[in-house]
């Protein structure tokens, strides 16, 4: 199994804390019964007691186990088990797994079997499509009711928008069972004077589009329900048509809130050409268990959400494990990113951003911010989505030279995520 880069397995950890703490662990001093095989890494880490903490880790997926009483996931020990297997391979000596690993990793087997079985068919097929009509009727009243709301609202004027002013129209959208339209709702008293006008148009665009999805063609009515809010069964997409491919993990972001730690990785498959978004999630201070290694290449089968765009997918089938993919991907200017993104939208108008791979592009400073520029096109990069320190290495990396970034393009610039050197592998821009 192909190694991970120290900055894939640092990608992992909850806080930087946990990053820390897991260098000092980093060496072979503090590790005894090491082992790697059956797609995992193991080992006894000695700590303060005299019972050292045995740590497990399957590399698929990845997933973690550890005796130790730390709540943050993954733990400083599996963290720096990963970064020993990754600096110093030759300490990883044993192949076949202790009883305390293979019993987990056996349970970890049996439970992917399960979740691979076909999905039962519902036990009441009329009784779940009167639910779903009952839903949808709710989602509809609510729209409904948004729409007066919007329109109630810039009759008065705009400009008086105070925080929480959307609180009890956003919780009727939870009653409807729309969240994410809740969630839009609630938003609407912190957008930026200047783009408050189109804020509102977006919402009053959805609203009326949510009132009526059996009127509209069916990609664009399943976009309208996502964007609402209606879930859709992993386990029922991946039952129907995947697309297989040598997918490139071109990147991911991590973003938290009191309640989640989201994972945003984007893929682009190698045959197709197709760009596709994995989102997993995590508990407060726990990583999401999903983790791809940027710059390698997974041979998988997808499923996409439907809509006029499909991107987010649903990651099924994995054949083999990822492989390192050292040229940096092909991509295109920054004036046909903006135009890629104007067709995405012309489809989806409420797409906030498009992925695109930038090549020959220097980060160049302006009085105005940052900025990517081919010499004869450029874009801006979006304010707060990258860190000062980490556009500063993107400077640094680059030295007046061009290089290639992957990102979003949006109507409010571009969000680097990973970037490549001429003459060397992927560097993450998130952190």
């Amino acid at each position: 199994m192909d190694r991970w880069t120290t900055e894939h397995v640092l990608s992992l950890a909850p806080d930087q804390p946990s990053r820390k703490a897991a260098g000092k662990l980093s060496s072979p001093a503090p590790w005894s019964g090491t082992g790697l095989g059956r797609g995992a890494v193991w080992g006894q880490c000695k700590g303060s007691g005299s019972t050292p903490y045995r740590t497990v880790v399957e590399l698929g997926t990845p997933a973690y186990k550890c005796s130790c009483p730390s709540r943050k996931f993954p733990c400083k020990h599996a963290l720096g088990l990963l970064l020993l297997w990754s600096g110093s391979p030759e300490a990883i000596t044993g192949a076949e797994p202790p009883d305390w690993a293979g019993e987990w990793l056996d349970a970890r087997e049996q439970a992917a079997a399960r979740r691979a079985a076909p999905p039962a068919a519902p036990a009441d097929p009329a009784a779940a499509a009167r639910r779903a009509a009952r839903r949808a009727g709710r989602i509809s009243a609510g729209a409904a009711e948004l729409r007066l709301r919007l329109a109630d609202r810039v009759r008065h004027g705009l400009a008086e928008e105070q925080p929480g002013g959307w609180d009890e129209v956003a919780a009727r959208m939870v009653d409807a069972q729309a969240p994410r339209l809740a969630a839009q709702v609630r938003e609407l008293a912190y957008a930026p004077t200047a783009e408050r006008l189109s804020e509102y148009a977006l919402l009053h665009l959805l609203a009326g589009a949510a009132s009526r999805t059996e009127e509209l063609p069916e990609e664009l009515a399943a976009t309208v329900r996502a964007r609402v809010g209606v879930p859709v069964d992993s386990a029922e997409l991946l039952a129907g048509p995947t697309v297989r491919d040598r997918w490139l993990v071109l990147g991911g972001r991590d973003t938290a809130d009191d309640r989640l730690t989201t994972r945003r990785t984007w893929l682009r498959g190698a045959k197709t050409g197709r760009h596709a978004l994995l989102l997993s999630f995590g508990a407060p201070g726990r990583s999401p268990e999903l983790a791809l290694p940027t710059g390698h290449l997974l041979e998988a089968e997808l499923a996409f959400h439907p809509g006029t765009r499909p991107l987010r997918a649903v990651l099924g089938t994995r054949h083999g494990t990822p492989e390192p993919e050292l040229p940096a991907p092909a991509g295109t200017g920054p004036g046909e990113a903006v135009a890629a993104y104007g067709r995405a939208v012309a489809d989806d108008p409420w797409l906030a951003s498009w992925p695109a791979v930038l090549t020959d592009v220097v980060p160049v400073l302006g009085p105005e911010g940052w900025r990517l520029t081919d010499g004869r096109y450029s874009v801006p990069v979006r304010p707060g989505s990258c860190p000062e320190p980490a556009l500063w290495r993107l400077a640094a990396l680059s030295a007046g030279h061009p290089l290639t970034v992957f990102g979003e393009y949006g109507h409010r610039g571009f969000a680097p995520v990973t970037a490549w050197s001429p003459d060397g592998g992927p560097t993450g821009l998130t952190q």
